[in-house]
């Protein structure tokens, strides 16, 4: 039995990660898998309501669980800082989810705006460190109103956090096309960035059999534009690594169907998986969410949780969705619904 907490949040979230969950019963039903979900309103509706994003016991009840399903976070009237640093961060710092995995790749029926990047060549993966870097809780405000006002932000790189998200994509890399890209710009940030290089380097010198380069972020920014298909593991700090996922979703079609994992590597503790589109407070309620961000992170726990056979059948269900226009969504240039689209998967999998 796999015991998943499931998180839909707000907005679309909702309609997405319940889309998820069907898709989830549907494949379980077909390997023989037994689930068992725990549902939490946790949400900035909850935030309006009592003043907090979850409970203060709401991190005790998630730990037993095995995966951690997140639907989306955010609200118009909730401020993304209190959002995020009252729900989605602590689970991820507290949990040790060190690894954020986004894979990248053109799907056949899905137009990317890159001209030259096609289904088949563009397959890459964004390792981005996920609990240190530049988004730490270190730094202040000092005479706030004044016209001397001024703000401090310290970026946190320790040796044990660069040295185990280089050893993971490393070691996907050797999986994959054993190419790794790691993303740095020591010409400019003189002390966190040389760092980062330096152990780069030495952890490189321990998989001989992965050819791996480093490219300054403003370069790979425009790289990963003009040269999608040249990239398979790209490898980051927590704001380099966040910035080029959504760069590369956005490469790949559509931020629509980008799915994502928060990874314990060590499985200490449960891992988190979410779709990185939002929660859009404009098209919420409607049924035209696009599913697939979330079907496609219920994939990837399926893998994390040892059923690579289902999670395949679910990513060949996606794919299969995609190539049919009937099935994509509008912001696919569809016409689908969400249920019908969800439809689809299903008699896919059955």
């Amino acid at each position: 039995m796999r015991r998943i907490a499931v998180i839909p949040g707000d907005g679309i979230g909702v309609e997405v990660t319940g889309a998820a969950r069907q898709v989830l019963d549907a494949v379980a039903r077909r390997h023989g898998l037994r689930l068992a979900y725990e549902e939490y309103d946790w949400s900035c509706q909850r935030y309006l309501a009592e003043g907090a994003m979850m409970p203060p016991d709401g991190l005790d009840r998630l730990r037993p669980a095995d995966a951690i399903l997140l639907g989306a976070v955010g609200w118009p009237g909730v401020a993304d800082h209190v959002s995020l640093w009252g729900l989605l961060i602590p689970i991820r710092r507290t949990f040790r989810q060190y690894v954020n995995l986004r894979p990248i790749r053109v799907l056949p029926g899905v137009e990317s705006p890159v001209r030259g990047a096609r289904p088949g060549e563009v397959d890459l993966v964004v390792v981005r460190e996920n609990v240190e870097g530049e988004y730490s809780e270190i730094g202040g405000r000092l005479h706030r109103g004044d016209p001397a006002e001024l703000a401090v932000q310290e970026a946190v790189f320790t040796r044990v956090g660069v040295s185990r998200i280089v050893d993971y994509a490393f070691t996907l890399a050797r999986t994959r096309r054993s190419y790794v890209t790691s993303a740095t710009k020591s010409n400019g940030i003189v002390h966190t960035m040389p760092f980062w290089d330096e152990i780069v380097a030495e952890r490189a010198a321990g998989y001989p059999d992965v050819r791996w380069d480093a490219e300054h972020i403003d370069a790979l920014a425009a790289k990963l534009v003009l040269q999608p298909e040249r990239f398979d593991v790209i490898v980051g700090s927590n704001l380099f690594g966040d910035i080029l996922s959504d760069l590369a979703a956005a490469v790949a079609g559509s931020i629509g169907i980008a799915p994502s994992a928060n990874l314990d590597p060590t499985g200490t503790f449960p891992s988190m998986f979410e779709p990185v589109h939002g929660s859009a407070p404009d098209i919420a309620g409607q049924g035209v969410a696009n599913p697939l961000g979330a079907v496609w992170s219920a994939a990837l726990m399926l893998d994390h949780l040892g059923a690579p056979a289902a999670a395949a059948d679910v990513v060949g269900a996606i794919e299969t969705c995609l190539r049919d226009s009937a099935t994509r969504t509008r912001d696919l240039g569809g016409t689908a619904t969400t249920r019908e689209v969800v439809d689809a998967l299903l008699d896919r999998l059955r």
